[in-house]
């Protein structure tokens, strides 16, 4: 067949072929030879199960978090029942968040969950989760032009904000609780905002009805958001155009109540 293939090239097409095709089979083996020298040296590594830890552990501490994650992983496929089992799982779930790989750290750190529902590290689990969340954030594109984030659907912070009240309410005492409330008053204030960009919207088009539940939502769900006062004023406006006029002039009095200088 290669004969036949030739013959229908001239002398130089065909030279240049067999070159292209020496060329690739080359390639080719140097990524084998490397990719089982790689495996090789993780295998040599793993001899010694504690200082492949260890060896793990100074990678990710360097920001090698590539190499820490192959280690790791192989300690975790050679010894699946190992007394660093579990830290390992830890420490991969870090790895994976540092590295940006938001997916897996999040379903590393349910795995953790739900295989050890009681484990004194259950709070760091729910933390590297919820901050994971919160890296599936707005892209680079977006920040790079300026687009106004605070109007997307926040879907990632959404879901950050549920995993660190539930940290919050279930583990009070946890080093990483002050840590989360820090950041569950900016989501707070994200989420309120959202709620309220949906409410106004609502309100142009006249759903009257859609724009209050909007609005009553995020003061309910997302009371002391800085947009708070900015929900009440929704609220009044969908209350007069519903006809509530009695509705309407409650909430202008909790509104001047609480927040005068609006």
């Amino acid at each position: 067949m290669n004969d036949i293939f030739a013959s229908l090239l001239t002398p130089l097409e065909w030279r240049k072929s067999r070159f292209k095709s020496r060329r690739l089979l080359l390639l080719g083996a140097l990524a084998f030879l490397a990719a089982c020298a790689g495996n090789d040296e993780i295998d040599s590594e793993l001899q010694n199960l504690t200082s492949a830890y260890e060896r793990a552990q100074g990678s990710i501490a360097n920001g090698n978090y590539r190499r820490g994650i192959e280690i790791f992983e192989a300690i975790q496929a050679r010894y699946p029942f190992s007394d660093l089992s579990r830290q390992i799982q830890l420490e991969l779930m870090y790895a994976y968040y540092k590295s940006g790989q938001s997916e897996r750290a999040i379903d590393a750190a349910d795995t953790f969950i739900r295989e050890n529902p009681i484990h004194g590290r259950v709070d760091y689990a729910l933390y590297i989760k919820a901050l994971a969340f919160f890296e599936e954030g707005p892209g680079f594109l977006e920040r790079w032009f300026r687009r106004d984030i605070t109007k997307r659907p926040p879907e990632g912070v959404l879901q950050s904000y549920a995993t660190l009240r539930r940290l919050v309410e279930r583990y009070p005492a946890s080093p990483y609780a002050a840590d989360a409330q820090q950041r569950m008053v900016y989501m707070k204030n994200r989420l309120a905002y959202y709620e309220n960009h949906v409410a106004d919207y609502y309100l142009r088009r006249g759903a009257y009805v859609a724009a209050l539940n909007r609005a009553k939502g995020a003061l309910e769900d997302y009371h002391g958001a800085d947009s708070n006062a900015e929900s009440l004023k929704l609220m009044a406006r969908a209350y007069e155009e519903l006809g509530m006029h009695d509705l309407a002039e409650d909430t202008r009095r909790v509104l001047a109540t609480n927040f005068p200088d609006s």
